[in-house]
């Protein structure tokens, strides 16, 4: 696994930039090391996290909006205040039925994101 050291101590929400990653998505990298990653993700109405799946644990936490998650076989509407985890290689997605953020913790590091 390759090294990407740590982010700062203190990530200001306002001075990190977004990352548009999909229509109707964009996500920020809020902190990091080589063990755990925390990323914030905004979904304009409709826009589409499509399923796939990665060795990575995640858990992610609904801030705000409604999204259809699916994990596995399985899917639920669900809303902020609400959070899913996700076991690593398990195919999982999201469609945003009214616009939102979430908030993806990983483990380790998505060395996808760092590229």
């Amino acid at each position: 696994m390759k090294t990407f050291g740590a982010s700062k101590e203190f990530l200001l929400d306002e001075n990190q930039d977004w990352e548009v990653v999909g229509e109707g998505v964009k996500r920020k990298i809020m902190g990091y090391d080589d063990k755990i990653m925390l990323v914030k993700v905004h979904f304009s109405e409709g826009g589409i996290g499509y399923k796939h799946e990665h060795y990575h644990s995640q858990v992610t936490y609904i801030e705000g909006g409604e999204f259809e998650f699916s994990i596995g076989e399985e899917t639920k509407l669900v809303k902020a205040g609400d959070s899913v985890y996700i076991p690593p290689h398990v195919l999982h997605g999201a469609i945003c039925k009214k616009e939102g953020i979430l908030i993806d913790v990983f483990s380790p590091i998505r060395e996808d994101f760092m590229e």
